[in-house]
């Protein structure tokens, strides 16, 4: 196990050396584009659309024989 330690830490310290670029740059990629599909996931249950629910075609789904 201490033989993979050195090499992450050889790895770590080679990227330090060229500065935070190319890693800053995934990371904020991916940090955008996970809170885009959170927002998806959690904003698509406040849908109302209410034809996908209706079966019979009755626009009234209040049970209200006026409307």
């Amino acid at each position: 196990m201490p033989d993979t330690i050195d090499a992450t830490a050889a790895l770590l310290a080679a990227a330090a050396s060229e500065g935070p670029g190319d890693t800053l740059r995934i990371v904020l990629l991916g940090s955008i584009v996970g809170v885009a599909l959170l927002a998806w996931f959690l904003l698509r249950g406040y849908r109302t659309d209410d034809t996908a629910t209706r079966t019979d075609g009755d626009a009234n789904t209040d049970g209200d024989a006026n409307a």
